[in-house]
């Protein structure tokens, strides 16, 4: 069966709609601890233990623009609730402007979607692929309307990001409990959501490929000395040090950092022992917002960079480890601005693929999906680092955002 293509942007044709309301509240059916959920998550364990037949699947993206036009329309979206003028948004907008005004993240989902379709397919799958963005067309609650217009009432649930936080796991859950509310569909749907993949080894293996490129090239253009000439730099998207301390479940103790710095090491490390290179390496961050007086994680990549050349490093290799396609952050804070700045420093920059749509990685996130559908024992789940592998079901106080609180979410235990 084909992946289900639902909803338009403006600059498609369609007229533009803003992104639905945040929910009041969740539903939640009597003796579960988890709103909206199937018989196999509704007590709330951990994991789930029981296999479920799932009858669809929700793909949710961060969604972007596809044309000048749509570019202030979208960045409300993303700011909505915190009064920014469209004059400082303004300042954010020319990012996409100078590719456009298009984002690449909404042509990646769809090629994405049509992977998994693929992959589902050559499993002997039949599971419908319906797509929506958190700020922009077609939203989260155009793929659970067209879900439930073609009968489908269980739906499991993958959104393209990799790591604990609340921007890339528990924002999720809350756009699905705003979807199933501005809908009306609180009962006529159960969602499920796989769990964070950081390290699972289909998430993993296309950033060891994409090095092992990287190096090739360095290597025909003379750097062959990668443990004095190379450095490795893991990039991620900066966040506000109250959100990273407060990622993933309170009771795991991960500190300063939390579960999202926690992952992002772990990862890391395990990438570089299976490469087997000398090179050193260290995670940096990038595209930070807001207020300066509001503390992100640190270090800004470009910063990074600016002892290496004493240090002796000839070249960076630049490792787009917390993002799952080439989207505006990677085209503009990296392949312009940081391989600028390695240039500018007078060394060699090279950024290395993201996951997009590998096949290793492809399979990966079918391989979650089956996971499910047949309740694989928590011990025979593949996970390449010791913090995972992952819940199912999210646990109480999981990534609070310290400026909102927690909002009515999907797909774990309150609050």
């Amino acid at each position: 069966m084909s992946a289900v293509n639902i909803g338009s942007t403006g600059n498609n044709g369609s007229e533009f709609r803003p992104k639905p309301p945040r929910a009041t509240g969740t539903v939640t059916a009597s003796g579960c601890a988890v709103p909206g959920a199937t018989e196999a998550t509704c007590g709330g364990e951990p994991h789930a233990t029981v296999p479920v037949a799932y009858d669809g699947i929700l793909l949710l993206g961060f969604g972007g623009p596809e044309g000048q036009d749509d570019v202030i329309p979208f960045l409300r979206n993303v700011t909505a609730g915190r009064g920014i003028p469209d004059e400082r948004l303004e300042e954010v907008a020319h990012h996409y402007r100078h590719f456009g005004g298009v984002s690449p993240i909404n042509e990646h989902n769809r090629e994405l979607k049509a992977a998994l379709d693929a992959e589902l397919a050559s499993r002997g799958l039949d599971l419908p692929v319906y797509w929506g963005n958190r700020n922009w067309m077609p939203y989260v609650t155009d793929a659970v309307e067209s879900a439930h217009r073609d009968g489908r009432t269980k739906l499991l649930a993958i959104a393209t990001s990799a790591y604990s936080s609340y921007s890339s796991c528990r924002q999720y859950r809350e756009d699905l409990a705003d979807a199933v509310e501005a809908t009306g569909l609180q009962t006529a749907l159960q969602i499920d959501k796989v769990r964070q993949f950081f390290d699972h080894p289909g998430f993993v293996a296309p950033f060891v490929d994409g090095i092992r490129s990287a190096v090739a090239e360095l290597e025909a253009r003379g750097i062959t000395d990668l443990a004095n000439d190379v450095e490795v730099l893991f990039s991620t998207h900066s966040i506000p040090n109250a959100d990273a301390d407060r990622s993933g479940p309170p009771e795991r103790g991960f500190g300063e950092g939390g579960a999202y710095v926690a992952q992002h090491m772990a990862v890391a490390a395990e990438i570089m022992t299976q490469l087997g290179i000398p090179s050193s390496w260290q995670l940096v961050f990038q595209s930070r917002s807001g207020p300066p007086s509001v503390p992100w994680l640190e270090p800004d990549i470009n910063d990074a960079m600016q002892d290496l050349p004493g240090r002796g490093r000839k070249a960076v290799l630049i490792v787009p480890l917390g993002f799952v396609s080439d989207h505006m952050e990677v085209m503009w804070d990296l392949d312009t601005e940081a391989i600028e700045t390695a240039q500018e420093l007078g060394m060699i920059g090279i950024r290395t693929a993201t996951p997009s749509t590998h096949p290793a990685y492809v399979a990966g996130l079918v391989d979650l999906v089956e996971e499910r559908l047949q309740a694989t024992p928590v011990a025979e789940r593949p996970a390449v680092t010791d913090l995972g592998p992952w819940y199912d079901v999210c646990r109480p106080g999981c990534c609070e955002n310290k400026r909102l609180g927690f909002q009515p979410a999907l797909a774990g235990i309150a609050p």
